[in-house]
């Protein structure tokens, strides 16, 4: 509660002074024709940005709003348009003190048949998503940042819609940040409620596929050199109500905690290379963890390392972790290897890229009273393995060759072609929520069943987006046996940032 009110507290007083600020900034100086835009990057000191854990600034935008730098913008040579201006709006003379705004407006059409692998009538949802945010910086050694989102959704057969897809107004992020340099390491923390990716994608994300983003309430702290860094966080999920920002809390019935510690390999080794090595150690606590139908207290520790980056025309994304802990009267032993790589055909940033991934999440016990094998990831991207949410790393091998390409320069798109098995025949497939498929876990086939995926990305613009997807779930025997049907997912949005 504590945490709630000076959250909103502090976002109502930044928002005011965003009216403020935009009301009494000018008009904007016109730059020269074809000025390119200077890429953002993280807010960080000497540690490589693109391994701090605020995840990936492309053209200037990142998906944290927070971890985007525009100073750069205080040059009215460097602006293109009117937008460019509200990314650095000065509130003191000397531009020390200054007000970045950002925003969203997110149009999206899915299209599910057989909601829920039942054979029904088909699922179509019509989604918005509106997003506000202002980060003010004061000096270069304080900042506070705000962000408000709007969830809407209509269509057909939707059931009872969650909180992350409609929902009338989030206080979606508000935090204050502090951070300074000793002897040459840039040390800072940040409280308040905030988004998290300082971890394997699999295992911690904003799950930008929702409407509202994935967020946490509590502390994250850091130190951070030229080639090593330790990041630290104590953390309790926002549990979202549906109507306003009053009903929008800190879970008190889990609490996400640990450590993450980074080393920059030497750009020079593999022959020219941008490796990161990332070891980790966390603890998830939860009160009301499920499985097997049972609802009880787990405390789940994970000991792992995630390695990735870029050697050559290889890139690389690789995490081993082991999970051990108790869950009501079972003890935990579980294990994640996820191996994915790609090839680079060509010099070109956007050559094709040939690529596969390898992936075991252990299974067994939910259903038993041995040890608990079943693996869990905190809160990954619940769509790595489908895009209609029907998989999820616990009790599942998956094997994935894809081909990326740009058949004109603006536009993306990956082809893949999954095959998936269960690695416990005893215990249930499991879907991104982590729900099992009701009576699966009485299926002795080990095939779950092959899912064809097709995406493209058209970057219309730096701030324009239009993102299509295509799904193919062909239901193996371990779901056809427990009468669950095949499905076909297609999406396509329209999205647009400043």
């Amino acid at each position: 509660m504590l945490l709630r009110a000076r959250a909103l507290a502090g976002a109502t007083a930044l928002l005011t002074l965003v009216t403020t600020a935009a009301t009494a900034q000018t008009s904007v100086a016109p730059s020269e024709s074809g000025q390119t835009r200077d890429p953002a990057t993280p807010t960080v000191t000497s540690y490589p940005a693109a391994a701090a854990g605020d995840g990936a600034t492309t053209n200037g935008f990142n998906l944290s709003r927070w971890a985007e730098d525009w100073r750069s913008y205080r040059d009215p040579a460097k602006r293109d348009d009117f937008l460019d201006r509200l990314k650095f709006l000065p509130l003191d003379g000397d531009g020390d003190v200054y007000l970045t705004l950002s925003g969203e407006v997110r149009l999206r059409v899915n299209h599910t048949t057989n909601p829920n692998l039942r054979d029904s009538r088909a699922q179509r949802q019509d989604i918005n998503r509106i997003v506000g945010g202002a980060d003010l910086h004061v000096g270069p050694h304080f900042r506070a940042f705000a962000e408000i989102a709007h969830g809407g959704i209509s269509g057909v057969e939707l059931g009872a819609p969650a909180a992350t897809l409609r929902n009338d107004l989030v206080l979606q992020q508000a935090f204050v940040e502090g951070n300074a340099e000793v002897d040459g390491i840039a040390i800072g923390a940040r409280y308040g409620r905030q988004e998290f990716t300082d971890g394997p994608n699999l295992l911690t994300s904003q799950r930008d596929n929702n409407t509202i983003r994935y967020t946490l309430n509590g502390i994250r702290a850091w130190a951070r050199g030229s080639r090593v860094r330790a990041d630290l966080f104590d953390f309790k999920p926002t549990q979202y109500g549906d109507l306003g920002t009053d009903d929008d809390i800190s879970d008190p019935a889990r609490r996400f905690s640990g450590v993450t510690l980074g080393y920059a390999v030497p750009n020079g080794w593999f022959g020219g290379s941008k490796i990161f090595v990332d070891p980790f150690f966390w603890r998830r606590r939860n009160t009301v963890g499920a499985w097997g139908g049972r609802i009880g207290p787990a405390t789940r520790y994970y000991v792992g390392t995630h390695i990735y980056g870029d050697a050559g025309p290889v890139t690389v994304d690789w995490t081993i972790n082991h999970q051990y802990g108790h869950y009501i009267n079972q003890d935990i032993d579980a294990w994640q290897l996820f191996f994915a790589q790609t090839y680079r055909l060509g010099r070109s940033k956007t050559a094709p890229r040939v690529g596969i991934h390898m992936d075991y999440a252990s299974g067994g016990g939910g259903y038993g009273d041995g040890k608990l094998r079943d693996a869990y990831a905190p809160f990954g991207n619940n769509i790595y393995y489908s895009y209609g949410l029907f998989l999820t790393p616990s009790n599942l091998i998956a094997v994935a060759p894809n081909f990326t390409f740009s058949p004109v320069k603006t536009v993306r798109v990956t082809a893949e072609y999954q095959l998936a098995w269960r690695d416990s025949v005893t215990d249930a497939v499991y879907r991104a929520n982590g729900q099992p498929f009701a009576g699966t876990q009485r299926v002795g086939d080990a095939k779950i069943g092959d899912v064809m995926r097709l995406q493209a990305v058209w970057s219309i613009s730096p701030r324009l987006s239009f993102t299509g997807r295509y799904e193919h779930l062909a239901a193996g025997p371990s779901l056809s046996k427990a009468g669950f049907k095949s499905s076909d997912f297609m999406a396509g949005w329209l999205s647009f940032r400043f």
